[in-house]
């Protein structure tokens, strides 16, 4: 039952809010339309309409009196309307008559003594604790800065800039009255003034206007008309995103409960804490083997990048075998950099690199390859799936694939079966060969796609049977085998496939076609560690493995969220994996757009599909990845959901978002939290305004 009342509460409210949205749009164009029937008709329901949501602002949030709770519907409703309804009928005569009387002294009286004499009463009716500690200082600079501020547009375009200048004082008032001071102790008088002056200013700029013509009020009806579409959006975001915005603002400027000033001590607070900015061991970056690896890939960049030179006389261009050195290089470096730099700020900027570059790459490379193949859509709609998924939800299901068990327990986490199973194989020790069997499967399933994509049914055929036979051989195999003469024959195979890998880099070097060297050099060096360790010529083991104090080897999962700083990037992966397919499917339709006149014409010169690849298709998609990586960079920048649940920023994990929830909710300290908040709103201003030039320059 209490489901029930739940869902019937929500569909009542949605249809209350739908309904609502629809009777305000046909009430505004119903109102429009006597802008050329009747000027004074449509003065006083829009004068009226603006009163009546006024007191609905007072009466709504119980600031004056006998607008608070009451027994009985007819009793609320009375409560909740007839200050509205007073208001709203007393803007509306004053709407009409300014919609009758031309003459200028007797509209300024009528104007802004009629709408004063609505704050004066509406000043009245405040209630006690609701009263402004007025403070004149506050007010006159808010008042005035507001004037100056409003009257700039009008003096730009060299007109009279009394009209804005009054709607900014107005504007001013309210801030310098009602948003600076406290609220309790002020006086009665100080109150009436201070919610009758904005009207009495406002009904002053409506008063400044005549009675337009014919020919005004058609060019007012064809502004009113766009005012009635834009309006009701511009209001939601007026007041769901522009006015939190300015309260957060005002509110990191004031102290911990938000009692008193400190100007912009938070931000400088926020920046002093270790936790937030700490790069006291960034010489640490010189020893890491990230760095010298990325130091190594840049020399080759510098190396490939000057033959190139020579060549085409471009040091880099896309598709230059000079490029994926330059890019996997300077990533290492900045991996590098950012896991001895630590802190809230420098995680978010670690997230931003790492999940922008790697979402877009991947989905990119996934794009392409899928492009005009057989199974494409099912491929696609498989990436793509993770984004159904809520960042709590692919939090959890990650959590559990990273879960680290005692070592006297089988590993249930996914990451950390594989791991302590290589540990095992590596030292020579007997272990379950579900690893080997699930791998030999995989392989051959992709074989057996492959021949069914192209039809060849017969060599689907044969590819099952050799995978069933492969499986029954393995199993035997595995049964006849010691320990280490398994861990032998798995070991030459890899050899193997190592040497074959280093076969075709030298072919490709010695045929100067460096742009076929890179991929199967790079798998080659991560081979080549892992045979390293794999034969135990440095280390212990691929890994997963450790001697206990009783001399036994015992195995050593990996705590991956909890082990600081890479945890970072076990985070991250949750991220990557959910927007992967966001930027697949962007860049896809982006591919798809390219004109197939200019990739034919390219084949005709006889370009390769590599070539094709990065001088006509990547170029065509140029803006629609800028698009996918500024879209990417600012989800990354407020990311909260993974981080909360995965390690709730313990373990040096924390990022912006996280903190401002964490300091504001959770230590209540509403100065610092705004503060985190605006840094946040800040970080990301450049990234909307270069979506805006782009769009611009596009246009």
């Amino acid at each position: 039952m209490e489901f029930l009342s739940r869902l019937l509460g929500t569909l009542i409210t949605v249809v209350i809010a739908v309904g609502a949205s629809a009777g305000i749009w046909v009430v505004a164009n119903l109102i429009v339309n006597q802008v050329k029937i009747d000027w004074s008709r449509y003065r006083a329901l829009t004068l009226g309409l603006l009163g009546f949501f006024g007191g609905v602002l007072l009466s709504g949030n119980l600031i004056t009196r006998y607008s608070g709770p009451a027994d009985g519907a007819l009793a609320k409703f009375g409560y909740w309307v007839w200050l509205p309804l007073l208001t709203g009928l007393g803007a509306a005569a004053v709407g009409y008559f300014l919609g009758r009387v031309e003459a200028p002294t007797t509209r300024l009286a009528i104007g802004a003594g009629g709408l004063a004499a609505l704050g004066v009463f509406a000043g009245a009716m405040v209630r006690n604790q609701y009263r402004p500690e007025i403070e004149i200082g506050w007010l006159a600079v808010c008042t005035i800065v507001g004037a100056a501020i409003a009257a700039v547009p009008a003096l730009l375009r060299r007109r009279s800039p009394v009209a804005g200048a009054l709607i900014g004082a107005a504007a001013g008032w309210v801030v310098g009255a009602w948003g600076v001071p406290d609220h309790g102790a002020g006086s009665a008088g100080w109150t009436i003034v201070a919610m009758a002056v904005p009207p009495a200013l406002i009904g002053a700029r409506l008063a400044l206007g005549t009675i337009p013509g014919e020919t005004h009020r058609s060019l007012i009806d064809q502004r009113a008309r766009a005012i009635v579409f834009i309006g009701p959006a511009l209001l939601f975001i007026f007041g769901a995103l522009v006015v939190p915005a300015l309260r957060t603002l005002l509110l990191s400027l004031k102290s911990r409960d938000s009692s008193e000033f400190v100007w912009f001590d938070n931000y400088a607070d926020i920046f002093r804490d270790e936790n937030s900015w700490n790069p006291a061991n960034w010489t640490d970056t010189f020893t890491s083997r990230l760095f010298w690896i990325g130091l190594i890939l840049l020399v080759a960049f510098v190396i490939l990048g000057a033959m190139g030179r020579r060549q085409t006389g471009r040091t880099v261009e896309l598709g230059s075998p000079s490029m994926g050195p330059l890019v996997v290089g300077g990533f290492l470096v900045s991996l590098a950099v950012f896991s001895t730099v630590r802190g809230t700020i420098a995680n978010n900027l670690w997230w931003v690199v790492v999940v922008t570059l790697l979402s877009t790459a991947v989905g990119l490379a996934i794009a392409v390859l899928a492009d005009g193949a057989r199974f494409e859509k099912v491929a696609k709609s498989l990436v793509f799936m993770p984004m159904a998924i809520s960042m709590v939800g692919a939090s959890v299901i990650w959590r559990f694939m990273y879960v680290a068990r005692d070592s006297s327990t089988e590993q249930t986490g996914v990451m950390n079966g594989i791991w302590v199973g290589l540990g095992r194989l590596s030292t020579g020790e007997k272990v379950a060969s579900t690893l080997l069997v699930a791998v030999l499967i995989i392989t051959l399933a992709a074989g057996v796609i492959r021949r069914v994509a192209d039809r060849n049914w017969i060599g689907a055929g044969i590819a099952v049977a050799v995978g069933i036979a492969g499986v029954l051989v393995l199993n035997w195999l595995w049964n006849l085998l010691d320990p280490e003469a398994l861990r032998i024959v798995v070991g030459v195979v890899i050899s193997l496939v190592f040497v074959g890998l280093v076969v075709a880099v030298a072919r490709a070097l010695v045929k100067r076609t460096h742009a076929r060297a890179v991929l199967p050099g790079v798998v080659a060096l991560a081979l080549g560690w892992f045979l390293i360790r794999y034969w135990q010529i440095i280390g212990g083991g691929v890994g997963g493995q450790r001697v206990n104090s009783g001399g036994r080897q015992v195995p050593d999962p990996i705590n991956f969220i909890q082990e600081p700083p890479f945890n970072n990037m076990w985070l991250m992966v949750v991220l990557i994996w959910i927007q992967t397919g966001f930027a697949m499917v962007i860049l896809s339709a982006a591919i798809k757009a390219v004109p197939t006149e200019l990739i034919e014409a390219a084949k005709v010169d006889g370009a390769t599909t590599s070539q094709v690849f990065w001088r006509v298709t990547l170029p065509q998609v140029g803006t629609t990845i800028g698009v996918v990586v500024t879209t990417l960079m600012v989800l990354v920048m407020k990311v909260y959901d993974i981080v909360q649940v995965l390690t709730n920023g313990n373990f040096g994990t924390q990022v912006l978002a996280n903190n401002m929830f964490n300091e504001t909710f959770s230590n209540r300290d509403f100065g610092i939290g705004s503060a985190l908040a605006m840094l946040i709103f800040v970080s990301v201003l450049p990234i909307i305004y270069m979506n805006i030039r782009r769009m611009q320059k596009e246009a």
